[in-house]
């Protein structure tokens, strides 16, 4: 692989690494609760609690393991209705501590929700099925061997398989649990009544969440019936 080639390889994983992170989900929610309650430390904790269940599921797939819950219905049932469950105690708890911005903050426990609510997500589980095993698939995009400049190609390969590409798509989630946090933090200095939006937007997402992965579990337990 080129010197340009193997610095591609590393930003891709960087870009993709951000764009699975950064769309809004239960995640960013406990992240962005943490972040306007308790301060940068507690959203990065609570950055670095997904991070650590994507981790774990990179593992799984190695192994196997993440491939046996998605086979079978019941699994993914169970899955979905202790993920349902546990959103919408959060956001229980996340409209609690919209209406205590202001008092002594409790103990932050970002890292476990955040931890928690990954493990069980079945999403989370099907996108290291699918995405996932690409990214781990030994293979190669020859970016510009499609162009007709045929002296092009094999300049910017991609390797998928990569420990390269690994290494950048987890750089890219710890750029977004260290940046998200700090311009929430920032922008709830600017305006105190950030924070309490935030985190009553938080309980919303996670209450919304909550309810559709409630709603799958019943459907998978109905056609199991």
């Amino acid at each position: 692989m080129t010197v340009l080639g193997t610095v591609t390889t590393a930003l891709a994983g960087v870009v993709f690494g951000l764009s699975v992170a950064a769309p809004p989900g239960p995640m960013n929610a406990v992240i962005a609760e943490e972040s306007v309650t308790r301060g940068w430390t507690a959203g990065f904790r609570a950055g670095l609690g997904a991070m650590t269940a994507d981790a774990c599921f990179l593992v799984l797939a190695l192994v196997g393991v993440v491939a046996v819950v998605e086979r079978v219905p019941a699994v993914r049932g169970v899955a979905f209705a202790v993920g349902g469950l546990l959103m919408l105690y959060f956001a229980v708890g996340a409209a609690r501590d919209a209406t205590a911005t202001h008092e002594a903050p409790a103990e932050s426990r970002g890292f476990r929700k955040a931890f928690v609510l990954a493990i069980t997500n079945p999403f989370q589980i099907a996108f290291w099925l699918t995405v996932g095993v690409g990214l781990l698939e030994p293979g190669r995009i020859d970016v510009l061997g499609s162009l007709p400049v045929g002296e092009l190609s094999g300049l910017l390969v991609v390797r998928t398989g990569s420990p390269l590409l690994l290494v950048g798509f987890f750089a890219g989630i710890l750029l977004w649990v260290v940046g998200f946090p700090a311009t929430l933090v920032a922008a709830e200095r600017r305006a105190s009544g950030v924070g309490p939006a935030v985190a009553y937007a938080s309980a919303i997402v996670l209450a919304g969440f909550g309810v559709v992965f409630l709603g799958e579990a019943l459907t998978m337990v109905g056609s199991l019936g």
